[in-house]
């Protein structure tokens, strides 16, 4: 489980192909706990596990195995060597609850539509082509590329959010661009809700 909060901003140090899909290597500037083998931590919207760290001085290397399934459904099959990332790692029962709660578990990936700079902020939108667009709520959490946030304006086809300049300087957000894609993750609350809903009208 996760918050979207992110920790810091990762680059893509290695790639390599495996039977089973991709190794990923992941170079950070190091983190207050050191993730053990086994523990999870979300890239960019997805949660992998930790197969080996390497840390130096300089910087804390960390590779993820990555199943082709996870490679068809996310950004993480077009990852580059040279590539940012946002990093955050799993949830403690001790830790502070900001954002909401992420679990990693991609449902889609979207479009960038618009990228619109408004006063002290900006205003993104989304395409909505494969999400379930029942689970898009005005004014509900959503979470691209393992960042939470809250839905601005719900439209036809698509979707808007809001954000402010601490986003764009602490994530990859600032680098992107109208036509790229990012993974999309809905509000568990709200996936819930819309199950139960339509199990009872099928009844």
């Amino acid at each position: 489980m996760f918050t979207g909060l992110i920790e810091q901003i990762g680059t893509v140090d290695a790639l390599s192909k495996q039977d089973s899909g991709k190794r990923l290597s992941i170079a950070c500037s190091g983190m207050k706990e050191i993730p053990e083998n086994g523990a999870s931590i979300c890239v960019s919207g997805c949660c992998l596990t930790v197969i080996k760290t390497t840390e130096s001085l300089e910087q804390l290397k960390i590779d993820f195995d990555i199943v082709q399934e996870s490679l068809n459904c996310t950004t993480l099959g077009s990852l580059a060597i040279g590539d940012r990332v946002n990093i955050e790692q799993a949830l403690r029962a001790d830790s502070k609850m900001g954002g909401h709660f992420v679990q990693g578990h991609i449902d889609s990936v979207e479009s960038i539509l618009d990228w619109n700079q408004e006063e002290g902020q900006r205003r993104v939108r989304l395409s909505m082509n494969t999400i379930d667009v029942d689970l898009i709520v005005p004014k509900g959490s959503i979470t691209l590329d393992g960042v939470s946030l809250t839905i601005a304006n719900v439209l036809l086809d698509s979707f808007e959010v809001v954000l402010i300049p601490t986003t764009l300087e602490e994530t990859t957000f600032n680098t992107l661009k109208v036509g790229d894609k990012v993974n999309v993750e809905s509000d568990i609350l709200a996936r819930t809700v819309v199950r139960m809903m339509r199990r009872m009208s099928a009844d």
